[in-house]
């Protein structure tokens, strides 16, 4: 497969998805979602997922797949990536990746990680664990073995934080060397751009933003999906930023005002993470985010050599 594609990153509510739109309307552009929440389907709220009309003017791939009570991986990303990159590339479009999840990112730009497939009996063993002890002892315990993956890791992020001792429990190394270990690359070049604006911006974005769903209805459409799929709260789908607060508050275990102020502290750990992953990038062409009409001409620059 010849050809080349690009990438728009950025952390949460950097306005990835506005620019992709606007670069969609100048240029023959499939945008490929670089999201793990987008991926289910109802999730619609509190993923900021392209609405009906958007879709309608510039296709979209990778949204929608699946119920959000079942598991997407990685590597059935990289799959379905790999697919719908070489479709666009074959009706001589242009690729343009959108989103935040860096692991995603790496998997097509780097390849897959060599690791070991996921053990039932060890991961069994970490959850009882955690049950006893909570998941920010057990990120402890993975910062003693594994500084760099613990600093990507937030304490209460079950699923990567069992993922992590897993790796190093089956193989005696850890999860970060491993990665480095990747191959397997994807068979086109992949131009990465991204937004990354000044803190203080960024935050007032994600507050207007997660005020902008709960108006919209993002504690009705969690509900909803609870009386639709037999859901728990351990589930990925329910452990992305935002629904995991809501499904707390659905419990009882917080009220309206703790519920927000959960959501706008994650998710400011969340844009840090992939501040930190997008600033260790090679070749990123980084883009003012306090300007979007200068991010929109680098963008042009960039398409039009």
């Amino acid at each position: 497969m010849a050809g080349k594609a690009y990438a728009l990153l950025g952390p949460t509510a950097s306005g990835k998805s506005a620019l992709a739109q606007k670069l969609a309307e100048r240029y023959p552009v499939e945008i490929v979602s670089v999201d793990s929440a987008q991926v289910y389907r109802g999730m619609d709220i509190g993923t900021a997922k392209p609405g009906a009309a958007e879709r309608a003017r510039v296709p979209h791939h990778l949204i929608d797949l699946i119920d959000p009570d079942a598991r997407y991986s990685t590597g059935q990303f990289r799959a379905d990536a790999l697919r719908a990159i070489a479709g666009i590339l074959e009706r001589k479009r242009i690729p343009l990746l959108v989103g935040g999840t860096m692991l995603y990112y790496r998997s097509l730009a780097a390849g897959l990680d060599e690791l070991p497939a996921a053990d039932a009996r060890v991961r069994s063993a970490i959850n009882a664990e955690a049950a006893q002890r909570g998941w920010p002892a057990l990120h402890a315990e993975l910062a003693t073995i594994d500084p760099q993956a613990a600093s990507r890791i937030a304490p209460n992020d079950a699923q990567r934080i069992q993922r992590a001792l897993e790796v190093f429990r089956l193989t005696g190394k850890p999860i970060s060397s491993l990665q480095r270990g990747a191959a397997d690359r994807a068979p086109f070049a992949i131009q990465a751009c991204a937004l990354l604006p000044e803190r203080s911006a960024l935050h007032a974005s994600i507050e207007k933003r997660f005020d902008a769903m709960l108006a919209a209805g993002l504690v009705e459409e969690v509900k909803g999906l609870r009386k639709r799929y037999r859901l728990s709260g351990d589930m990925p789908s329910m452990r992305a930023v935002g629904y995991r607060q809501v499904w707390e508050f659905l419990e009882g275990e917080c009220d309206e005002a703790t519920l927000r102020a959960r959501a706008l502290a994650a998710t400011r750990q969340l844009a840090k993470r992939q501040l930190t992953w997008l600033r260790s990038l090679p070749d990123l062409i980084r883009l003012g985010a306090s300007r979007p009409e200068d991010a929109a001409d680098a963008l042009h620059d960039l398409l039009t050599r």
